[in-house]
């Protein structure tokens, strides 16, 4: 089974455009979303509708939680407060319930899907570190897990000690992994075109893909939507 994964998309619907057809170009059998569809970006609307629509196996992320009311204000800095609240009044109430009922954690076959974190999920923190990863393994029930939210593609592997590999093409073998695909939306490695993953279920191979996407046209939405222009300006740059 090969899988597409992706997440952290931020209300970017160039970028979000742009990795879907690549994961229809490589002809993947099954949709993995990571949360994090909204938040940041002018597109809200546009890249909730488009993930209803098309319906992959999918997790909430802070920002979904925050924008439906589930998590407060005060754990985001002033521009993302800025992001979730006109992201509030450009949804309707049927897309913000959708945001709000989305599950912490989904199990597909030998996956593990979360937003920050396997082992507690509902407090939104980043795994950066080896340590972050241990914690994580020592609950993880599955061989394999995929997180987002810190929009870096890494990925940590069970041992003594616990390893980790920035590579793009990795051979997991029988070794336990939690893999962050990076960022479709507003990607943090210093390199501005979306991330995702494809992942072989049977092989275990996994690789990180990169696709560019117009920019300039997320940036022009994210200025006539009055959002700080400092959420645009990062996109160029990658951080």
């Amino acid at each position: 089974m090969r899988y597409g994964v992706f997440g952290d998309i931020h209300s970017n619907l160039s970028a979000l455009h742009a990795v879907w057809e690549s994961l229809e170009r490589e002809g993947v059998d099954d949709y993995l979303c990571l949360g994090d569809i909204v938040g940041y970006g002018a597109d809200a609307k546009e890249c909730v509708a488009l993930l209803r629509e098309l319906n992959p196996t999918i997790v909430g992320g802070n920002h979904d939680w925050a924008v439906a009311g589930k998590l407060g204000l005060e754990y985001f800095n002033i521009q993302a407060q800025a992001a979730i609240v006109w992201t509030r009044r450009a949804l309707d109430d049927a897309d913000i319930q959708w945001l709000g009922e989305l599950p912490l954690t989904q199990v597909v076959g030998d996956i593990t899907l979360a937003h920050g974190t396997v082992h507690n999920p509902p407090a939104f923190e980043y795994m950066q570190t080896p340590y972050d990863a241990h914690l994580s393994f020592q609950e993880l029930k599955t061989q394999t897990a995929f997180v987002g939210h810190s929009h870096i593609p890494v990925s940590f592997f069970d041992g003594t000690p616990i390893t980790y590999s920035i590579d793009w093409n990795i051979e997991l073998g029988d070794r336990k992994c939690i893999a962050n695909p990076g960022s479709v939306g507003q990607p943090r490695d210093e390199d501005p075109r979306a991330s995702f993953a494809i992942f072989d279920s049977d092989t275990r191979v996994l690789e990180i893909k990169r696709v560019e996407y117009d920019i300039g046209r997320t940036i022009g939405g994210i200025l006539r939507a009055g959002l700080p222009v400092l959420l645009g300006e990062r996109l160029r740059i990658g951080r």
